[in-house]
């Protein structure tokens, strides 16, 4: 009996469709389009896309925010 090997390379897209954005984020798109501040890229006229990585850097920047506030609430109560 012969074995066969499947190779698969799945390429991970960078820039996404504000309903695909939202939805890496978490939220819903109305929620998503109310509270995001990352501005989209028109790649071309009619295609707007939001990329990973700035969404990433406000997602890392609103954690730091909330180490922080939660930092000073600490310090707060001593």
């Amino acid at each position: 009996m012969s074995s066969a090997s499947l190779n698969i390379s799945v390429v991970e897209k960078r820039m996404l469709k504000q309903a695909e954005a939202a939805s890496y984020t978490g939220l819903a798109v109305k929620h998503f389009k109310a509270a995001c501040p990352v501005q989209p890229i028109e790649l071309r006229p009619g295609t707007v896309l939001y990329d990973k990585r700035d969404l990433d850097v406000w997602i890392d920047g609103m954690k730091t925010g909330a180490e922080m506030a939660s930092q000073d609430a600490i310090l707060g109560r001593l």
